[in-house]
């Protein structure tokens, strides 16, 4: 399934003020991953998720899903491939009805209204949220609007979840809900976030990012426990294994 490999080679990004985001990032992530990203405040880990998918452009270097290259030419077919989950719930979903704004998505596609219900309701069965259907977004927890969040882009059936600290603002509760839900995707996942436990129990692997670079990439296992490593990247043991 080459298609559903994306890989970035010798990524640079600089924003219009020179301020240089990404320095040579590379990596490949195959069919079925789950990958962690971290890294301190700063380190370059949303600019490099909003390459991911032509939110930005590479200054320099490839970034390509299978066997496309991302360009302008080819931004609305990675789109369809790299769904991309805001860090803020609130930045996702903008329509009177929580149905709306799932079925935004595959109405823009130009499906059916049939094929759209078929999309929405799935979508929303596999978040849990389905009995919130004709909610308005404003009116749903934190967490329910995260699910939804992600229901809006399950409903365009990407090949791979692109996430931004998904568990911010988050209650026990519902961080818990939102780790269950991302234990049962099949998709290949690359989720960033501070919050390492959440890692550890999601991703079998975990890249750090430091500087715009990569500072390690392996077992998330063996990254997340490793407590010279993550001090040198102003990181800390997960609070679960951090000792009472």
């Amino acid at each position: 399934m080459s298609h559903h490999i994306l890989e970035l080679k010798d990524v640079y990004f600089s924003y219009p003020d020179g301020t240089e985001a990404l320095k040579g990032i590379s990596f490949r992530i195959l069919h079925g991953e789950s990958v962690g990203l971290t890294g301190a405040n700063g380190a370059g880990k949303t600019t490099l998720l909003m390459n991911l998918n032509g939110q930005l452009f590479p200054t320099k270097g490839l970034v390509s899903i299978g066997e496309i290259p991302l360009n302008k030419n080819t931004r609305q077919e990675i789109k369809r491939k790299v769904g991309f989950v805001f860090q803020r719930a609130n930045d996702q979903l903008f329509m009177p009805t929580v149905y709306e704004d799932v079925a935004f998505g595959p109405v823009n596609l130009g499906l059916t209204p049939e094929q759209v219900d078929e999309r929405v309701t799935n979508a929303l069965e596999t978040v849990g949220c389905l009995h919130l259907i004709h909610r308005p977004p404003h009116r749903l927890s934190e967490g329910q609007k995260n699910a939804v969040a992600i229901a809006t882009v399950m409903a365009m059936n990407p090949d791979i979840l692109v996430m931004d600290e998904p568990a911010s603002n988050l209650d026990p509760k519902s961080r818990r809900q939102l780790i269950n839900l991302l234990k049962g995707f099949a998709h290949t996942k690359i989720i960033a976030s501070h919050d390492l436990d959440l890692i550890l129990d999601v991703c079998e692997r975990c890249i750090i990012i430091k500087d715009g670079r990569i500072a390690a990439d392996g077992p998330a296992e063996e990254i997340l426990l490793n407590k010279t490593l993550l001090e040198e990247n102003n990181l800390e043991l997960p609070l679960s294994r951090q000792k009472r």
